[in-house]
């Protein structure tokens, strides 16, 4: 599988995002999934401390303790997961959440070490500081974020310095949730030197190609079991549409719509991998196979279809 670069790490252009883990699969669905991926040359596995009630990390280390030389690992600490107040990037939280998910994952470093939300009472020279420890200590090898801004962004890596700054930030992206591109996020990761990690690239379920957008959602997906206040959003007409225009197209051109919905991120050479969950070792392999190169025309249609 094509691999890209997040700053030192080379990382394949699908990855397993393990909030599954813990939540849905026990450790040999876990397993399952994990030794899906790597047969598949997946190397990319994304959690954070608080998937799965801190349990992702404890089956994900269980289930690559033997193959840990091999893969990447990325995990995310800032939303409470460890215990302590949430949405925090102080200093002394960073050091405890670290050192609790290198216990959880079972291993001596994080490849990937990602800031999961802004914290607005910490500055982040601070934040950096405390990071910087860590990679000078040999517990992490580069830094990341999610959920940042533009101006975020541009903040932290002015804070930085000549240190390492983040290498990735990873916010929600898809043919359906196009806000990176109208926010600026996406333009502004050549300018800071970040590679985009898209989140929910499939849509809720909307972008597998199983899910027809006039008949009853099946109660077991994510759109199925979502808020009120998300329905309001997922289950729209205007989003119906789009899908319902989407598999038009996919069936016209005879490829499936997982193809298109991942590679069509991949048609952005800001995004380093694809993160999606998987509950089975075929949905992972599927998931895995849908890496492709489109067309130039292929990809204005989905732009067309999906504005």
């Amino acid at each position: 599988m094509e691999k890209r670069s997040l700053g030192s790490l080379q990382v394949s252009v699908v990855g397993v995002g393990c909030n599954n883990f813990g939540a849905r699969l026990d450790q040999a669905g876990t397993d399952e999934v994990v030794f899906g991926a790597l047969d598949a040359g997946v190397n990319f596995f994304d959690t954070a401390d608080i998937y799965g009630g801190t349990q992702s990390e404890v089956l994900l280390g269980n289930s690559l303790r033997n193959r840990r030389g091999e893969v990447v690992i990325a995990t995310k600490f800032g939303m409470g997961g460890s215990g302590d107040t949430e949405f925090s990037s102080a200093p002394d939280y960073v050091r405890r959440a670290c050192e609790a998910s290198l216990s959880r994952l079972g291993t001596d470093y994080i490849d990937l070490y990602q800031l999961h939300f802004p914290d607005s009472d910490t500055a982040a020279e601070d934040t950096l500081a405390a990071l910087h420890d860590l990679i000078d200590q040999g517990k992490v090898r580069e830094i990341g974020c999610s959920n940042l801004n533009v101006e975020q962004l541009r903040q932290y890596k002015v804070a930085a310095g000549s240190k390492k700054s983040f290498v990735s930030v990873q916010n929600q992206y898809s043919l359906l949730a196009r806000d990176p591109e109208r926010d600026g996020v996406l333009e502004v990761c050549d300018e800071v030197g970040v590679g985009f990690l898209p989140y929910y690239p499939l849509a809720n379920g909307w972008l597998t190609g199983k899910v027809d957008p006039n008949e009853p959602l099946p109660e077991n997906i994510r759109l199925g079991t979502m808020s009120d206040d998300r329905k309001a959003h997922w289950h729209s007409e205007a989003i119906r549409s789009k899908v319902a225009s989407l598999l038009a197209y996919a069936k016209e051109i005879d490829t499936p719509l997982l193809t298109l919905a991942f590679s069509w991120l991949l048609s952005h050479h800001e995004v380093a991998s694809v993160i999606a969950g998987a509950s089975s070792r075929s949905q992972i392999q599927a998931n895995a196979a849908a890496a492709t190169t489109l067309s130039a025309e292929v990809v204005a249609e989905l732009n067309r279809l999906t504005a």
